[in-house]
Formats: structure tokens, sequence, C-alpha cells
């Protein structure tokens, strides 16, 4: 590699580790970072703000702007609180139940809808039932994040990185759907089995408060029932609007900027009260992280890395696939795994390509790997980094390392689960 590319790893590192340890808040590291990349010239103004292969994901951004001012002007109508109590009735105020259930919700959600938006509608009522309960809300979090990565992993449309494979790999809806699917299904299962062991100490009931949620009623919580009737209105329009994207050809920041933005405007709300909801730390947060992984795909450091996994076990399909899945799920860990995906695709393309139609287990693999390697780290997958801003904003936070001990424990178990059902499916 060249004394750039060397820096920029230098550069990824150190801020990497500045945010592990939080020495210094985790927006200050990334965008430190974002301005080291550019003075040592691994990216500059055009790469990092125009650039659409390495440069800042504004479709994320504008994305995630959008879906917090629909989420914003729904916090007001009181349907979270609605929702909460509904499921502590479910559940009948039983901790463990109450986890189940939502990040069942979570899960089947993040599998027809953008992860991120999961949990920005999901974290609202998860802090309204632990406040109810008594119960500390970071467990909870931690679990429906994860179960967002785990869900959004089994349909073409629930992650990013299957949009990507799709377009490159010519496989249809029902395919990712017949093979991703099941494992997925298999994988829940064993999560729900972990969160009952990993989160034990956090999951005891409180009698007391939950009689008192339990003898709520649902309806009382609604504050503004017009208001209620348009944000539904609107963000049923926008999920709509998403699912239909192949024939409308509208990107999916398009629809959600727009429903924000008319929403607001129908509900005669503040717009200053209504902007002090969005987490502007964290879209500064992501905008740093585009710029420190951008820079190593320009200086060829990711490329290199997906040409010596890719070459690493030429000619062994088996050992291919293996290798694939374990290192995708590490990368996928400590940078985002969009570009990953995006840069490792051709490489598999080509891979497939050669040996035929059965390597197509090369597109699992790496799916799995990098959809379920996004759980091992705070910041390895978009969605984790909101919840963590979610969390902070709610004065529950949630530090890197508390995240990071369960989500080692989370991916080296699921992505484990795909081993033999990759081998039993296609070897």
């Amino acid at each position: 590699m060249t004394v750039q590319a060397w820096l920029a790893v230098a550069v990824f590192v150190t801020a990497y580790v500045l945010i592990a340890t939080e020495w210094v808040h985790r927006v200050a590291a990334a965008l430190g970072g974002a301005v080291a990349m550019a003075l040592i010239g691994a990216t500059d103004a055009h790469t990092a703000f125009f650039s659409p292969e390495s440069g800042v994901d504004w479709n994320v951004i504008v994305l995630l702007i959008g879906m917090m001012l629909i989420v914003g002007v729904l916090r007001r109508t009181g349907l979270f609180e609605y929702l909460a109590i509904w499921s502590v009735k479910r559940a009948r105020g039983r901790p463990y139940p109450v986890l189940v259930l939502l990040v069942l919700i979570t899960a089947v959600a993040s599998a027809g809808l953008d992860n991120v938006t999961t949990v920005l509608l999901v974290a609202p009522v998860t802090l309204f039932v632990c406040d109810r309960l008594g119960l500390p809300a970071a467990p909870f979090l931690i679990a429906e994040v994860m179960a967002s990565n785990i869900g959004g992993a089994a349909t073409l449309i629930g992650d990013p990185p299957n949009i990507i494979v799709a377009s490159k790999s010519g496989l249809g809806f029902n395919d990712f759907l017949s093979v991703l699917a099941p494992i997925v299904a298999i994988i829940l299962v064993v999560f729900l089995a972990l969160c009952r062991w990993l989160f034990r100490d956090a999951l005891r009931a409180n009698p007391e408060k939950a009689a008192a949620v339990l003898a709520l009623r649902e309806r009382d919580a609604i504050r503004k029932p017009r208001l209620l009737a348009v944000s539904l209105v609107v963000l049923a329009a926008v999920l709509v609007g998403f699912v239909l994207h192949p024939v409308l050809h509208l990107d999916p920041a398009i629809v959600a900027i727009v429903g924000g933005l008319v929403l607001l405007a129908a509900s005669r709300l503040d717009p200053d009260e209504v902007a002090k909801d969005v987490e502007w730390h964290t879209l500064l947060f992501f905008v740093g992280l585009f710029v420190m992984v951008g820079a190593l795909v320009d200086t060829g450091v990711i490329d290199r890395l997906s040409h010596a996994a890719a070459q690493a076990t030429e000619g062994r399909l088996w050992g291919t696939t293996m290798l694939l899945l374990w290192a995708s799920a590490g990368l996928s860990a400590v940078i985002d795994n969009i570009p990953y995906v995006a840069t490792m695709s051709p490489i598999v393309a080509d891979l497939v390509h050669s040996g035929g139609q059965g390597h197509n287990v090369l597109w699992w693999a790496l799916l799995l790997g990098a959809d379920l390697g996004g759980n091992a780290t705070a910041i390895g997958a978009s969605a984790n980094v909101v919840m963590l801003g979610i969390a902070e904003r709610a004065h529950r936070p949630i530090t890197f390392w508390q995240f990071t001990r369960y989500g080692l424990i989370v991916t080296v178990i699921t992505v484990a689960v795909c081993v033999p059902y990759l081998y039993w499916r296609f070897f």
C-alpha cells in the first residue's frame, strides 16, 4: 500500500480507538477523523461531499431527517404511549415476554422497512415501557437494534447491502426470501434464547409498577386524535413509497423528506420544537464516518482487503464461502457494511461468473456476514448509531463497550448458526 493509504489506516484506527474508549465524544472523534483524512490528502471536498462511491451518503442523511421529523410529530400524539401500554398488557407486565414481543415486532418490520426507520419507530415505545415498568432501557434497546439487523437480512429490501447485491447478481425478491428468510427465522429463535441469558439481570419484574400499567386504558394515552390520523396517513404513504420504489423510481430519501415536511406543515406545530427532536449529533457522526470510510475506499485499503479475502482460498468453494462469511462479519463490525459490500460485489460477481450457478452461495455468505456482522459493535450498522443517539438524548446513554460486549457474543453465535445452514443448503 502507499504511504497515503497507511496514513488513512492510522487515522481511522485512531478515531476508532477514541470512539471505543470514549476519551472524546464520538461525534468529535468521527469529525476529527474526517478532517484528518482531508489534511493527509486521502479525500477532498469534492469526493467527500459529491462522490457516490466514497463520499457522504446524503440519501441516508436526508432519509433520516425525514423519518425523524415524522417521529417527532407522532411523539406529540400519544401513539407511542398507546403502543407501549398495549404491549405491556399483551405480555401481562412480565419483562421477558415484553422483550420477546418488541424484538419480534422490530425484526418483522425490518424485513419490509429500512432498519433505521424501524428503530426510530420502536425506540420511543420501548423507552415508555421501561419507564413505566421500572426496567433499564439499555438491554431492550440493544436487543431491538440487533433484531432489526437480523430481520433486515431476510429480504431484498430489508437492508441496503441486499439491494446492492440484488443489482449486481440478478437475484430476485423470491431468491432472497427462499434462501435468507429460513435462516433468519432460525437465528431469531437463537437470538431470543440469547437475550434471556445475556439480559437476565435486567429482566426482573416489578409487580406494583406492572399492575399500574395494566390498569391504564390505551385510549386515554391519545392526546391529539386528529393529528394522529393525519400522521398515520402520511406515515402509511411514506411506507408504501418505500415498498413501491422499484415501480415509482422515487428514492426513499425523497419519499421520507417529502413525507416529513408535509406532515410538519399539516400538523401546525412549531417547526423549531419539532426540529429539536432531530438527532443532529447522530447525523454529524454519520457524516464523519462516511468521510473516513470513503477515504479508505479511495486509497485502495478496502479493495486490497477484499481481493486478499477473495484470493486466499481460490478454487475451494467451501473455503471461499467460509472466508467470505467470517471476513465480512469481521469487517462489517468496524466499517459500514454498505461501502464494504459495494466494493466486494464486483469481486464476488467474478468468482460466481467463473464458477457457475453453484457459486451463488458466495452471494449469500457475503450478505449474511455483512448483515449479521453489523451487530458486533456500536458503530457496525447505521441502526446501531441511531439507537445510541436516541438513548443519549433520552438520558439513558449506552456506551460503546456496553453494546459491544453483547454484540460480539451475538455476532459470533448467529454467524456460526449460518455455517451448517449454508453447508446443508448448498453442499
